[in-house]
């Protein structure tokens, strides 16, 4: 069994840091820092929680991901992905059901990592994670619109038709002033990298709708732009670590939302580090950068935050601005962290309608709808995934739609083998040219006795293709005195193909009728052999080449 050794990048960049690489990493940080707190600010706010722990979960994810991280660039916090799966927590278990989830995910990464799951992760059904991105970019939007146009609502609901139909309902109600400071801060985000490459757009659409939500207040005596402030009351305090308190059955309700968090955790960050790798020609340690992201989740809850995972976003913007090390990440942990405690307050003066508009903007970049729209030219079962992932997400839950897409893609891809995996009938002769079991001092055509039936299983025999071997045995109206099988394609075979394999012997000794295998490769003979089955056959039965199992064949044929 392979050891597990944690192979954190930056022990590895320390080797050879010098002052120049500390330079680009500091401006990098520096910059993420800023970009990352719009993002922390609203992704909280839409989880259901106050903007503070948006914030905190940026600075203690960013740090931990950063000091025992796998990638050299990756930058961790609170990221669009979760916001449904956080607000859906909240409204059943509260918050203290959400720090346990946290910690319950962060155990779960941990385990992924330390059991060298960092590349099967990588395997997972592309129309999945497609389907549930785009759903969750949809949602996400949803979520948004009352703020975006400030809608006169109370309450909205949490189910997906519901609210559609609430909206309709009270369209009426729109605020004009904050529905103007909502679509202004889209498109100001919008064409912002056509002027500025550096400065993200949703800093500069926060500042400037801040300034003119109140010089509107102040010279206009417009007081219906609802702000963070009269929404949240802010602090800029640190609280004091605590750990939730657990009970077994506490534990055992939140398994399924905590194991969600964890594979969409694994994925999400997974996939920002390969995207990083592409673009500055390395690669990361997959499972160190799961266990990161594990111990970041463990330590988030404890201060109040919330799940984080790598965000592509933040990385990216990383990358763009010269991050070399992840030193940039843990210098954009301390910057949050100069934020939140010297210019927290602030935030109050921002309208929820502005950060309605960053949202808007995050969840177009999450619709990926080029890569959905393209991915409905793919066979028909890849569009069934996608389209079913796509509505259980946004219809029901994420829960719902990655077990429910997980199952219905292991499903398919098991057809798709059985499919392969051919069983055809030989009746006349076998020609050595076209063979690779028969012995080389045997090159003319080997004829088929009188009595004698020779059948090929092309392919993995598992419980796929089991059956589709009793069903052709049953189409052929003769009785023959033999039956052989070849092997010789087989690579593998399950406990249901040696249970199709028994019943086959079983029932043809009743019928007297032998069975002999021809062909049988080492690593299945020894599945076999394991099993018991060489003894119910006979061993002298189990042949190396089919000309040995013709020549046996016809020794009991004449007989």
């Amino acid at each position: 069994m392979k050891t597990f050794a944690l192979k954190p990048s930056l022990w590895a960049t320390m080797k050879h840091y010098d002052r120049k690489m500390f330079t680009s990493d500091l401006m990098a940080g520096i910059i993420v820092g800023i970009v990352a707190l719009p993002l922390a600010i609203a992704f909280g706010i839409a989880s259901g929680v106050t903007p503070e722990k948006g914030i905190i979960t940026a600075i203690v994810a960013g740090l931990i991901v950063s000091v025992f991280g796998g990638s050299k660039v990756q930058i961790g916090g609170p990221t669009g992905a979760f916001i449904i799966i956080i607000y859906g927590i909240i409204q059943q278990y509260g918050m203290e059901g959400l720090a346990i989830a946290t910690l319950m995910a962060g155990v779960f990464l941990i385990l992924f990592g330390l059991l060298h799951l960092g590349t099967i992760i990588k395997y997972i059904p592309y129309p999945i994670i497609v389907g549930f991105t785009s759903g969750i970019a949809v949602t996400i939007f949803t979520t948004q619109i009352k703020d975006l146009f400030g809608l006169d609502l109370k309450e909205v609901p949490s189910d997906f038709i519901e609210k559609w139909i609430v909206y309709g309902s009270n369209f009426d109600t729109i605020d004009l002033w904050s529905a103007l400071i909502g679509v202004a801060s889209v498109v100001v985000i919008a064409i912002t990298p056509r002027f500025s490459k550096k400065i993200p757009g949703s800093l500069i659409a926060i500042i400037l709708m801040t300034v003119v939500a109140l010089l509107l207040k102040q010279f206009a005596g417009v007081t219906s732009i609802e702000t963070i402030g009269d929404r949240f009351s802010i602090s800029g305090q640190l609280p004091d670590a605590q750990v939730p308190e657990m009970t077994w059955a506490t534990i055992k309700s939140l398994v399924s939302p905590a194991l969600t968090i964890a594979i969409l955790g694994a994925i999400e960050s997974l996939l920002s580090a390969t995207v990083a790798d592409g673009v500055i020609g390395d690669h990361h340690d997959s499972n160190t950068e799961l266990v990161a992201q594990g111990l970041a989740n463990l330590a988030s809850p404890l201060f109040g935050g919330i799940p984080a995972t790598g965000a592509i976003a933040r990385t990216m913007t990383n990358i763009n601005n010269g991050g070399k090390s992840p030193v940039a990440g843990i210098v954009h942990a301390a910057v949050l962290l100069l934020i939140f405690l010297f210019l927290m307050p602030l935030a109050q003066y921002i309208p929820m309608a502005c950060l309605a508009g960053v949202l808007v903007i995050v969840s177009y970049g999450m619709s990926g709808w080029r890569s959905f729209r393209s991915l409905m030219k793919n066979p028909k079962s890849d569009v069934a995934v996608l389209l079913i992932t796509f509505f259980l997400t946004i219809i029901f839950d994420l829960t719902i739609a990655i077990e429910v897409g997980l199952i219905i893609a292991c499903l398919l891809f098991m057809r798709r083998v059985s499919e392969n995996t051919e069983v055809k009938v030989i009746l006349n002769e076998i020609d050595p040219n076209d063979e690779l079991d028969i012995s080389k001092g045997n090159l003319e055509h080997l004829s088929i006795p009188k009595g004698v039936e020779v059948y090929e299983i092309n392919g993995p025999y598992f419980f796929g293709a089991g059956n589709r071997f009793e069903e052709i045995m049953a189409t052929l109206g003769d009785r023959p005195k033999v039956r052989i099988i070849r092997m010789r394609k087989v690579p593998f075979v399950d406990s249901t193909g040696i249970h199709n394999l028994t019943n086959l012997c079983i029932m043809s000794q009743k019928e007297g009728i032998q069975v002999v295998l021809s062909g049988v490769t080492p690593s299945v003979h020894a599945v076999l052999a394991k099993s018991g089955f060489n003894e119910l056959l006979g061993e002298e039965f189990i042949c190396s080449h089919i000309n040995i199992a013709l020549a046996k064949a016809k020794e009991i044929v004449e007989v």
